[in-house]
């Protein structure tokens, strides 16, 4: 989890343990700002992205091939604002150019947020580690030993077992009290019932991330540019050469707005290789001429390729929660226990243990007033507003709160939206729609996960924990009066209506570049070549009850894949110079 608004913020993300790793203390020597980059650079695969797909896929390929990463954000070693716990709101509340968590609304009305750093939302998220389902390895055609293989080729580096305490421990048998059966122990695997998942948080409570697998890539063959932003791709025009459009670079600029260019190698197999995310993949596709063709040119794109199902299909899966007080201190936690209840459409988790100043709360809210005024959008969140959230919440729990939140997620889900683009710079967030509970199955979901949060607190194995005079009631009506989102809110007075009323997002989202839509199974754009997407973008649902495993396990596959039968680098020849014959012959079709 990232980002709940004002006070759910602390609430919830206060429980982050470290983000330092085993490489916090130095840099790797192929990563630097883009401001070093030379104007023209040459490789054999650029991926545009160093995120939680990024950086395994970088890693992998950089084994026989010369690799280059554009990351937009900076560095999540040496940030306090990563690293440190303790300034963790003030990472999610800034909303500064550079912040490594870029904030946006959908147009639905929910705050959201999106990485921008090295490493993706692994650098920022709470942690959850566990495998897809697998049906879901299957339906996408892969190759289940190598998925095998290259989940634990990331767990080696990334994923560990959690400490469970008691708020934890009395949450997973209340699961189990309730029926959500049978109790499977600490597994990564998607399995019915209620279990432990993994974490990328060692014992130590330090956070390793995607950017940690870079560790483990070929330092003579990769580099990694932080701060460049890559504002299009380049592509051939048709001709004799090519039947199709071809990637062969990119255009990007370094935090001094100096433009750069990057270009491939000549090599058949060589590529452009897109893992921006679930916005920023569709979104650049669209500012290099592919997606719906009246909608490029209205914006003055030109138009390399009429794909309309670029941006289509964006789903995010809704969450809803409930806050529960508890009397007596609980441990600091984030997700780990979780609940795969059978025969319905939604995952149970928790995480726990916080404690805020209020003073920090009021200037948060401050902030987020002023950031929302700004944006133009209609909004129920005042100062008034966010004064009345603090103060209800303040209520219970004095300057300090104890207790821990509940959530459920829907599977799938089944609604889903699109994603335009609002302007033609790359930094700019593009609007985008979810459509929550458009599909009735969805709503369903919630109700079935919320009347399973609801048993689950009266269950005797949760009773230590809760305030035995706070009826479920008194936790649904806080939760009413604290402003989670744009979208109107009533006095509620079903699961229903709840469920619409205070949705929000576990950025989960994905979609807009959706594999038999605008991919192949092999991630292959379809008609153009040299360009693939490999993030989640490319997904029609999201794999088990997080997606992080099965994003950076795909970096990794897709990296193995891509690599078979390609002969090995020559590094002898990368020493020289690149051959200007090279450079004619690759470019004799540029427009």
């Amino acid at each position: 989890m990232r980002f709940i608004v004002a006070l759910l913020l602390a609430v919830i993300f206060i429980l982050h343990g470290s983000c330092s790793s085993f490489i916090a203390d130095h840099h790797f020597p192929f990563v630097h700002d883009a401001t070093v980059a030379p104007p023209v650079v040459y490789f054999d695969y650029i991926i545009i992205g160093g995120g939680t797909a990024g950086c395994p896929l970088a890693a992998t390929l950089s084994q026989n091939a010369t690799v280059l990463v554009l990351e937009r954000g900076g560095s999540p070693y040496g940030d306090s604002n990563i690293t440190n716990v303790g300034n963790f709101g003030s990472t999610i509340s800034d909303t500064s150019p550079h912040s490594a968590s870029q904030i946006f609304i959908s147009e639905d009305g929910v705050y959201n947020t999106r990485a921008r750093v090295l490493g993706g939302g692994s650098a920022i998220n709470a942690g959850f580690y566990s495998r897809a389902e697998p049906e879901f390895a299957r339906d996408a055609g892969w190759d289940e030993e190598l998925v095998r293989r290259s989940y634990d080729w990331v767990e080696s580096k990334v994923a560990f077992e959690p400490p469970v305490r008691q708020w934890q421990s009395a949450v997973r048998d209340g699961l189990v009290e309730i029926g959500v059966l049978p109790y499977n122990g600490f597994t990564y695997d998607h399995v019915q019932g209620t279990k432990i998942g993994g974490t990328i948080f060692d014992d130590q409570g330090r956070r390793h991330t995607a950017a940690d697998l870079l560790g483990y890539a070929n330092h003579r063959t990769i580099k990694v540019y932080l701060h460049a932003t890559v504002s299009r791709i380049l592509f051939t025009r048709r001709g004799r050469r090519w039947a199709n459009p071809r990637a062969y670079g990119v255009v990007f600029e370094d935090a001094l707005g100096i433009k750069k260019r990057a270009f491939l190698r000549p090599h058949p197999q060589n590529e452009v290789i897109l893992t921006a995310g679930a916005l920023g993949s569709p979104q650049l596709m669209m500012l290099s001429g592919i997606g719906p063709a009246l909608h490029l040119k209205s914006h003055g794109i030109h138009v390399v390729l009429d794909q309309p199902n670029v941006g289509q299909g964006m789903a995010d899966n809704p969450m809803n929660l409930l806050y529960v007080p508890s009397p007596v201190p609980v441990e600091i936690s984030l997700i780990q226990v979780v609940g795969i209840p059978p025969g319905q459409n939604t995952y149970i988790e928790t995480a726990s243990g916080l404690s805020f100043a209020y003073s920090w709360a009021q200037g948060f809210a401050r902030d987020y007033v002023t950031f929302f005024n700004q944006s133009g959008k209609p909004s129920s969140l005042t100062a008034e507003t966010m004064a009345k959230a603090i103060d209800t919440v303040h209520a219970y729990a004095n300057t300090s709160l104890k207790g821990g939140v509940i959530l459920e997620k829907v599977k799938g889900p089944l609604s889903s939206g699109d994603l335009k683009l609002r302007s033609r710079s790359p930094r700019d967030n593009p609007s985008v729609t979810f459509n929550y509970f458009k599909d009735p199955q969805d709503l369903r979901g919630c109700v079935e996960g919320m009347r399973s949060i609801v048993n689950m607190i009266n269950s005797p194995s949760f009773a230590r924990l809760r305030y035995a005079n706070l009826p479920v009631q008194a936790l649904v009506d806080l939760m009413l009066n604290l402003p989670v989102n744009l979208r109107h809110v009533s006095s509620s007075i079903s699961l229903e209506q709840f469920c619409i009323d205070t949705v929000m997002t576990i950025w989960h989202y994905h979609g807009g570049c959706q594999v038999g839509k605008v991919v192949d199974r092999d991630y292959r754009v379809v008609g153009v070549d040299g360009l693939r997407v490999i993030d989640g973008s490319t997904f029609l649902k999201s794999p088990g009850t997080n997606p992080q495993a099965t994003v950076m396990m795909l970096g990794r596959y897709m990296g193995v894949r891509i690599l078979q039968g390609r002969p090995p680098v020559n590094l002898r020849r990368l020493r020289g110079r690149f051959p200007a014959s090279w450079r004619r012959r690759w470019h004799s079709h540029i427009p």
